[in-house]
């Protein structure tokens, strides 16, 4: 999904109309404080991925302050922002890219370069979606579990891992059914690949 956040009317529709030429669903909000409601209620990431387009200055809340938010809350992987300016300078930039915004693109800008960074960006959210579902299996997972997955991936049969533990062949096939269930795999091939 990608999130237009911009308060001209006349800029925010053109820049649905290139979502939709690439196939990209897009909500449109015409103030940082619309959008920061969003986020003050609960996320829902798109599969597909997110990204943000946000105009750097708007009256209220503006692009800057919105990124903050964003940033303190450490959501810019999952949210990567590309700022929209009419009135860039370099220094702005600069500072917003080191402190992680995805890009920086001034007005007028490039339809197809703008269209196909929002696709990188989309691409980095959805990996970072895919990662933030594997870290939270891993950690449902008991600290007994953890010792016994990390012996699975270095090939270990059940024989040797129960005498490494010191625990019996039956305890081990329980943690790994169990670790397999939490992680949503069938064998630890799948697992290996899952986590390399």
């Amino acid at each position: 999904m990608l999130h237009i956040v911009d308060d001209e009317e006349v800029i925010r529709d053109a820049l649905s109309w290139l979502a939709r030429s690439r196939n990209i669903a897009a909500t449109c909000y015409e103030s940082g404080e619309k959008f920061f409601t969003l986020l003050s209620t609960t996320i829902n990431y798109d599969p597909e991925g997110d990204c943000v387009l946000l105009d750097v200055r708007m009256p209220g809340l503006s692009g800057t302050t919105l990124f903050d938010a964003l940033t303190a809350r450490q959501l810019t992987k999952r949210l990567p922002v590309i700022f929209l300016t009419g009135h860039g300078d370099v220094p702005m930039a600069v500072d917003t890219l080191k402190r992680g915004a995805f890009d920086f693109f001034e007005k007028p800008f490039n339809d197809n370069k703008l269209m196909d960074r929002v696709q990188e960006a989309l691409a980095q959210s959805r990996e970072a979606g895919v990662l933030a579902v594997i870290h939270g299996r891993l950690a449902t997972l008991s600290s007994r579990e953890h010792e016994v997955l990390d012996l699975i991936l270095l090939g270990k049969m059940n024989k040797v891992i129960a005498d490494k533990l010191g625990i019996s062949m039956r305890t081990v096939e329980v943690h790994r059914a169990h670790i397999f269930d939490k992680m949503h795999v069938k064998t630890a091939v799948e697992l290996a690949g899952l986590l390399k």
